[in-house]
């Protein structure tokens, strides 16, 4: 089993989440691939892009692949599962189900209107610490893939925090109820879930049958 972790919009492999997953697995000595989706390219990031690269990986290699993704990379994993049968087991940290309809209201009308106009738009991007440009075609791109069409029952574990200010936990509540293959597991934390990684963990080894 092939284990890659997708990491969430505007952010890096060097995540926090990311690396205490990582060094977890190596104590287990099972390497988990990271790759970096903004490609030294983040003012063309698109989620198109972000399917193609990993998918590119999975042709490298014909073992089956578990995908964890956070946030972003939890919606770009879910759309993977769809694609690609290589998938066959999916976690998913605080998935990004219904992205643009939280994310796009904090520009305003004015912002967005201006950003479509202007073809790109200043976005803080974590990894890097700074502001970088972002293309429109992101937002473009990102309405093509909606949740709805995610109807492949392959073995799903969600892990989201109850106070998630960036995706709220109804969005996956929702995906839940309507799959029953989807189980999802609600922690008292926010977004970034840094404060159950333990026990974020234990949901993953006991999932993964890694103990």
């Amino acid at each position: 089993m092939n284990y890659v972790y997708l990491h969430g919009f505007a952010s890096s492999p060097q995540s926090s989440k990311a690396q205490d997953i990582s060094d977890r697995f190596s104590q287990l000595q099972i390497s988990m691939q990271i790759p970096d989706l903004n490609a030294g390219d983040f003012s063309h990031l698109t989620i198109t892009r972000q399917l193609n690269q990993v998918a590119a990986e999975f042709s490298q290699n014909s073992q089956p692949v578990t995908l964890i993704g956070s946030s972003l990379g939890g919606l770009t994993s879910a759309h993977l599962a769809q694609q690609h049968l290589q998938v066959q087991r999916l976690i998913l940290l605080a998935p990004a189900f219904g992205f643009l309809g939280h994310w796009l209201p904090k520009f305003g009308t004015i912002g967005l209107n201006l950003w479509q106009r202007t073809k790109y738009m200043m976005v803080y991007h974590y990894g890097q610490k700074q502001l970088l440009p972002l293309s429109y075609n992101f937002v473009t791109d990102a309405k093509k893939y909606q949740e709805n069409l995610l109807q492949r029952p392959i073995p799903t574990l969600i892990l989201h925090g109850k106070h998630d200010e960036v995706i709220p936990i109804q969005s996956s509540r929702d995906f839940a109820c309507t799959r029953p293959w989807v189980e999802l597991i609600e922690f008292n934390s926010d977004h970034g879930l840094g404060n159950v990684t333990p026990e974020i963990w234990q949901a993953i080894s006991t999932f993964c049958h890694l103990s």
